[in-house]
């Protein structure tokens, strides 16, 4: 499978996000699940608009698609693939200052990237959720693992190591819009519905050593590479909690691209043993 998907690499990333797009309007009208959902967001976000929705669905496939070139080519190859970079200087500055650095990375856009770009400039622990499907893990570290790039499971070991990376001042990364575990999270606003939250990022992003950024790699048209956004996590709101806070700061990160934004994930599902959401 791994030789594969290295031959799937080698094609033109403008041919294999026109696979993607056909592979996402596939999946689109084959799954009634997968549709409600999406449009379900969508409208809960005041975002179901024609210009959106076909791009959400677009770019469903096309995050797919990319994995096999962003995965197995070079290092400085997938980092080739970002064409500009906007708001990193804040966290380079922030890091020279000596404070450590926690990426946070929404289900947007070519998310995988963004790690990677960074494993350029400095060694970065990534906190992963292993795969559903167990034979897939070997691919996914496979192409994840890079120089500069350590993965750590989505366990207690791993939130330990990401831990002891802050206390060394060095960087760590990882998706706050997973729905967690039971124990894991607590309830707050995402675009207007209770979403049960990750307390992880809050309690990291909140520590007096660390400097928290969110980031994200637009794909940019006709299979051209990426651009690479950087935005420092806002200030708190009087009366806010720290979960609602990060939710808030991805709201804003969303809508700067919301057709590239994982719509169709089930972000307001239930753990199972977690408590309702509230009334």
């Amino acid at each position: 499978m791994q030789l594969v998907l290295r031959l799937i690499a080698r094609l033109p990333l403008s041919f294999l996000h026109a696979l993607g797009t056909v592979l996402g309007w596939t999946i689109y009208g084959m799954s009634p699940t997968y549709r409600r959902h999406l449009r379900e967001n969508l409208a809960a976000a005041g975002l179901d608009d024609a210009r959106v929705r076909r791009g959400a669905v677009a770019a469903a496939g096309q995050m797919v698609m990319e994995l096999p070139a962003i995965w197995f080519r070079r290092h400085d190859e997938v980092v080739a693939l970002v064409k500009s970079v906007e708001g990193a200087e804040a966290a380079y500055e922030s890091q020279r200052s000596g404070k450590a650095l926690l990426f946070l990375t929404p289900h947007m856009g070519a998310f995988e990237i963004a790690s990677l770009y960074a494993a350029r400039e400095m060694p970065i622990t990534v906190l992963y959720r292993r795969p559903k499907v167990g034979w897939t893990e070997p691919l996914m570290r496979a192409g994840r693992e890079r120089a500069n790039v350590r993965l750590v499971p989505a366990d207690l070991t791993g939130v330990r190591a990401m831990f002891a990376a802050l206390k060394r001042g060095e960087t760590v990364g990882f998706l706050p819009d997973q729905v967690p575990g039971k124990g894991e999270g607590e309830w707050a606003e995402f675009f207007g519905r209770p979403a049960y939250t990750m307390t992880l990022a809050a309690k990291l992003a909140e520590r007096n050593n660390v400097a928290c950024f969110l980031a994200f790699a637009r794909r940019l048209p006709r299979g051209e590479g990426y651009s690479l956004h950087v935005r420092p996590l806002p200030s708190p709101i009087e009366g806010e909690s720290a979960t609602r806070r990060i939710n808030r700061a991805l709201e804003s990160l969303v809508r700067e691209c919301p057709e590239q934004y994982l719509w169709g994930y089930n972000r307001y599902k239930i753990p199972a043993g977690a408590p309702r959401p509230p009334a």
